[in-house]
């Protein structure tokens, strides 16, 4: 049994909330799965803070707001197990290891996010993927899906499926997975299976043939009693395919290979720490930093974030760049705090940064100039035009004195010791271990930067 699944008190007579109004079609296999999903927790009584539930885009992805004290977190199409993977592998290494990952997803969201199912299966990291597979996109009109059965009427194959199904249990069994199972969503062992698969250590999968009374009833005339059929008829085992118990999970070979080879720690530069510090700050502060890609704006974030974080702060860090990667504006969205973050989202900044026309262009299409009030500071470099606003414009050659590949970093290094957000030995000693860069040159023209400011209010 899994780390943290465990019977405690007091016991839990369901985890879904008071009086649950399914969403779905009447009839809909994903309303037979979340009551057998909650059954089987019900059955392993697992603490609901202890429980993870990552759903994916798609008709099963309304389940997250009928369970109740777990936490959820709904992602974007197809990558629910890369995001529950990420979650899992943090809890291990940060944590204890006690939280219990569940993804939902769909047969679609499942073949567009392929391969995060099979890095998964690969890593064998502990989550549970529970795959409601009713053979079309249901979500989107009808359509058929890569697991479509021949001779399947979908809205994509109205005269029937001619090319067959993938056998999305064959891949990942073989991609290593240690325990997969296929079953019917009105199977009665299904909650028993699910179970299982739940309280396996490590990656385990459930493929749920359903059916979607909406679309793919009507037009192949289907009930519960033929899902064998497709099943036979496609080849499809049903019932558990892989049980093994010889694979290690990446955490315990991870912890093998790397702790053990560095004594027993995790090694420092995967992980950040307070050392103990008394943050300066006194409350939380946003920070916008805005560039172009390719001038280390991300990395720099991650450089005083770090620094931030050793100094005693909570931090949270969201990028946005273009898919080009390469070109265009790079931004990175901040926030300091004395205290725990529990919104990371930024409706007006404290601090703007402003270190390139890209990242003039981006901050002007959010539109967050606009929202700013007199409180607000706007640090933006002396070669770049201003629109009015209710911030403080304070101007600096920041391209000038610190070059391209410096700007955004030195432009930031001076906002969080001018707004006192990190203490300068600190930032100072955090970036003698973790940038690559000369640091004394950096602070020497950062101080320079003080010497030519030229500051107006818009």
């Amino acid at each position: 049994m899994a780390t943290g699944v465990t019977s405690v008190l007091p016991i839990h007579s369901t985890y879904l909330v008071d009086e649950p109004r399914f969403p779905f079609c009447k009839g809909c296999g994903h309303t037979s799965v979340l009551r057998r999903l909650n059954e089987a927790l019900v059955e392993l009584q697992i603490p609901p803070h202890r429980l993870a539930l990552v759903t994916d885009i798609g008709c099963i992805g309304l389940a997250d707001g009928l369970f109740k004290e777990l936490h959820t977190v709904h992602t974007t199409h197809g990558r629910s197990t890369a995001f529950a993977t990420g979650i899992a592998l943090a809890d291990s290494v940060l944590d204890k290891g006690s939280l219990k990952t569940v993804v939902l997803i769909g047969d679609g969201g499942a073949m567009i996010g392929l391969q995060h199912l099979v890095h998964a299966a690969v890593l064998n990291v502990d989550v549970t993927v529970i795959i409601c597979d009713n053979f079309v996109y249901g979500m989107t009109g009808g359509q058929g899906s890569s697991v479509t059965p021949e001779c399947f009427v979908t809205a994509t194959t109205p005269a029937g499926n001619i090319v067959p199904p993938i056998d999305l249990c064959a891949i990942l069994k073989a991609s290593h997975a240690p325990f997969v199972a296929r079953t019917l969503a009105t199977d009665p062992t299904f909650p028993q299976l699910l179970q299982q698969a739940i309280a396996w250590e490590g990656f385990a999968v459930i493929e749920v043939l359903e059916l979607c009374t909406e679309f793919a009833v009507p037009a192949n005339n289907l009930d519960g009693r033929k899902l064998r059929d497709i099943a036979d008829r496609n080849g499809w085992t049903l019932g558990v395919l892989a049980d093994r118990k010889d694979r290690s999970t990446f955490v315990e070979r991870w912890k093998e290979g790397v702790v053990k080879g560095n004594g027993g720690q995790v090694p420092g530069d995967e992980i950040l720490r307070p050392v103990g510090k008394v943050p300066m700050l006194k409350h939380a502060k946003s920070v916008i930093l805005a560039g172009s890609a390719g001038e280390r704006v991300q990395s720099s974030a991650g450089l005083v974030c770090g620094a931030a974080i050793a100094g005693g702060l909570f931090v949270s860090q969201k990028n946005d760049n273009p898919v080009t990667q390469g070109s265009g504006f790079s931004v990175s969205e901040l926030w300091f705090s004395p205290e725990e973050i529990v919104f990371t989202g930024i409706q007006r900044p404290d601090i703007v940064l402003i270190t390139s026309s890209d990242g003039l262009k981006d901050v002007l299409s959010r539109s967050f100039l606009d929202r700013l009030d007199s409180s607000s500071v706007i640090y933006v470099d002396d070669s770049l035009p201003m629109q009015e606003t209710k911030g403080i414009v304070h101007r600096f050659p920041f391209r000038r004195v610190l070059g391209a590949r410096e700007a955004a970093l030195g432009a930031l290094v001076f906002a969080a010791v001018r707004q006192h957000l990190v203490s300068p030995e600190g930032l100072q000693e955090f970036l003698r271990k973790h940038y690559r860069g000369n640091v004394d040159e950096l602070f020497a023209r950062v101080d320079c930067l003080q010497e030519t400011r030229t500051e107006v209010r818009a």
